[in-house]
């Protein structure tokens, strides 16, 4: 008597409460995809599948039970197409997302790219590199001499700048290759001249007197920001999809 009140109580609240639980999980996903699902678009095999799947407490009496068994068969393989369909589903979305993201950073990453620091021969490089250069572009130039203190160091740490900022054209050129060394001389170096559109921004000399005694591209990197002339860093490259883990 008790078993069956059990049975009549589990049958009245099915369809009414959340399922809890992994299986209760499962048989609502199977009831959610049924709702979801257009109905004209789907097979009556299908739908019942669906329907029967959405109901484990469903009783069959001994007579079915051949057909039971048969369509536990076939509801196994039907169940998987559908599991498989929407892990498929989600690969997708993710991939979808991928391209979107991919997509919103080459619009933002507009413009030339570098990567490099650049060495300038001459006064007309030096002065190619400033005035004929994308308008958007920041033109970073270090004027050094080889011997003197903080150039060697500075180089280095733009360098390595250069490789993070590829948006940013960072360039070297010596003091006596610019047709005007009587106005860099070894008190004023290292210098740096920023430019942007073909105008000066920011002009810093002997700059290496506002780092420590050893320097490096974090500490140039600082300095630069503190002012405003270095753009975002660049976003790591996002992959193909092809390393994506897969859908469990």
């Amino acid at each position: 008597m008790e078993e069956n009140a059990n049975t009549s109580l589990e049958e009245d609240f099915e369809g009414q409460a959340t399922h809890t639980g992994p299986k209760g999980v499962i048989n609502d996903w199977r009831k959610f995809k049924l709702e979801s699902e257009d109905g004209d678009s789907l097979p009556l095999s299908k739908k019942e599948m669906l329907r029967q799947m959405s109901s484990p407490h469903r009783s069959f009496s001994r007579d079915d039970k051949d057909t039971r068994e048969r369509f536990c068969r076939k509801m196994s393989m039907q169940e998987y197409e559908l599991i498989h369909a929407a892990q498929e589903d989600e690969s997708c979305l993710q991939q979808y997302r991928k391209r979107c993201m991919q997509d919103m950073h080459q619009r933002l990453s507009f413009g030339p790219k570098f990567g490099f620091l650049c060495e300038l021969q001459n006064g007309e490089q030096f002065l190619e590199a400033v005035e004929k250069e994308h308008k958007t572009t920041t033109v970073i130039v270090h004027i050094y001499e080889d011997g003197v203190k903080g150039c060697e160091a500075l180089n280095s740490s733009l360098t390595c700048l250069a490789a993070e900022y590829p948006t940013v054209k960072f360039c070297k050129i010596k003091a006596s290759s610019t047709g005007a060394g009587d106005r860099f001389s070894s008190n004023v170096l290292p210098s740096l001249l920023v430019y942007k559109a073909g105008e000066l921004l920011s002009n810093f000399i002997s700059v290496s007197e506002q780092f420590n005694e050893e320097f490096f591209a974090v500490d140039v990197e600082a300095f630069l920001n503190e002012y405003g002339l270095l753009p975002e860093r660049e976003l790591p490259a996002l992959g193909n999809g092809t390393d994506e883990p897969d859908v469990e």
